[in-house]
């Protein structure tokens, strides 16, 4: 009885986050446009949803901010929409491989990444208002260095055509936003994801032992 209860929390938990994770997508909310990219707060219930449920429930949640992601670069393209939609690629087959690498096989990721990290400091007994803003923050960081770090190695030359610069400045203007809007988003995820994910494990566990 106490697994079934279990199941069934697990899973309106994750279908909850799911929703967040859509509404924020259609309302735009989820993604700041700027000059060359659109920053995101999609990757913050994603972490959260990876630290209450674990790695795989991150992954389903990064795949759905994935989803998010190549909607909104079809729908509303900026600068980048190439290296975020297969509906907006350039390079044909290999284009569209890239593009839901970047979009979808990144965002995965970084659920997987935060489920990992925050089990590791559970099994370490580290304090949850330390493991809270580190779990967030490392996974911010690397889900940016992830993406941008793809759109080099990947597409640096499309890169530089949409920013009509030459091939070499493009790792300079790859680490300015990894800068500019990498540390911003993990300054972000780490005190959101620690004010609401000790609100949230709270109340989880006093649920739990109902």
């Amino acid at each position: 009885m106490n697994r079934g209860n279990h199941s069934v929390r697990y899973m309106a938990t994750l279908a909850m986050f799911c929703g967040v994770l859509l509404v924020m997508g259609a309302t735009g909310i989820g993604f700041i446009p700027l000059p060359v990219i659109k920053a995101t707060t999609m990757h913050i219930p994603v972490i959260l949803g990876a630290i209450l449920l674990g790695p795989l429930a991150g992954a389903v949640l990064g795949g759905v901010f994935g989803l998010c992601s190549i909607w909104v670069n079809t729908t509303s393209p900026g600068l980048l929409a190439f290296a975020f939609s297969p509906f907006m690629t350039t390079e044909g087959f290999p284009g569209v491989l890239k593009s839901l690498w970047i979009a979808l096989g990144c965002r995965i990721l970084l659920g997987v990444i935060a489920g990992w990290l925050w089990k590791l400091f559970k099994k370490m007994n580290v304090h949850d208002m330390v493991s809270l803003p580190v779990t967030a923050s490392v996974a911010a960081i690397l889900h940016t260095v992830m993406v941008m770090g793809s759109i080099y190695l990947l597409l640096a030359q499309q890169y530089a055509e949409a920013k009509n610069v030459a091939l070499t400045a493009v790792f300079g203007l790859v680490m300015g936003t990894v800068t500019a809007s990498g540390i911003p988003e993990a300054i972000a995820a780490a005190v959101l994801v620690t004010i609401i994910g000790k609100a949230l494990l709270r109340f989880t566990s006093r649920n739990a032992t109902r």
